[in-house]
């Protein structure tokens, strides 16, 4: 009798593992192509963000303004932001709207705020969400073809100065051009 009891014992001991795994075995299949359904997106590092953003501020230092500059993902939420000594208080929401809506709207937002002065039943864009500002500064952050962000720079008397200190950042970064080279 004690021979059957060890035998039963033995043989639950080593069936239950064994069905435990069979059942993962069976189910592999489906949690991988689960899986392949998901999106694959590239994120901009927090290094490169923080290289951007030194890029721009030093370009603005040199010179002489004053600037804050922001890092976004693509979906807008703010990755990095970099303050200058003595930049003003409000340079810092502005480069951050400026990187939200470069990076929401995929285009440069002094070509934004030129396209909703031309063409004047796009102004509602302005009215989007509280995050929006079309002025310059704003640049989409495009790597190997896909935006992965925006850069946004304020605090410059200008947005093309914003824009060029926000080119500067990608620059640094292999980031693909978004406004003209200087001539």
């Amino acid at each position: 009798m004690a021979n059957v009891h060890l035998h039963h014992r033995f043989s639950v001991t080593v069936a239950c593992p064994l069905m435990i795994a069979s059942a993962f075995v069976m189910l592999l299949p489906y949690s991988v192509s689960a899986s392949d359904e998901l999106a694959k997106e590239a994120v901009l590092p927090m290094g490169m963000a923080s290289k951007a953003i030194q890029a721009s501020l030093d370009a603005c230092k040199k010179d002489g303004y004053r600037v804050s500059v922001s890092v976004v993902d693509r979906a807008g939420v703010l990755r990095a932001m970099g303050r200058a000594d003595g930049a003003g208080p409000h340079t810092v929401d502005s480069s951050r709207k400026k990187a939200y809506t470069a990076a929401s709207l995929r285009r440069s937002t002094t070509e934004l705020a030129e396209l909703i002065n031309k063409v004047p039943t796009l102004q509602a864009l302005r009215e989007m969400n509280d995050q929006v500002l079309m002025l310059g500064g704003g640049l989409p952050i495009e790597i190997g073809g896909e935006v992965v962000g925006g850069i946004g720079v304020g605090g410059a008397p200008g947005a093309q100065l914003d824009d060029a200190c926000a080119q500067a950042g990608l620059d640094a970064i292999g980031a693909a051009p978004k406004i003209p080279a200087a001539k």
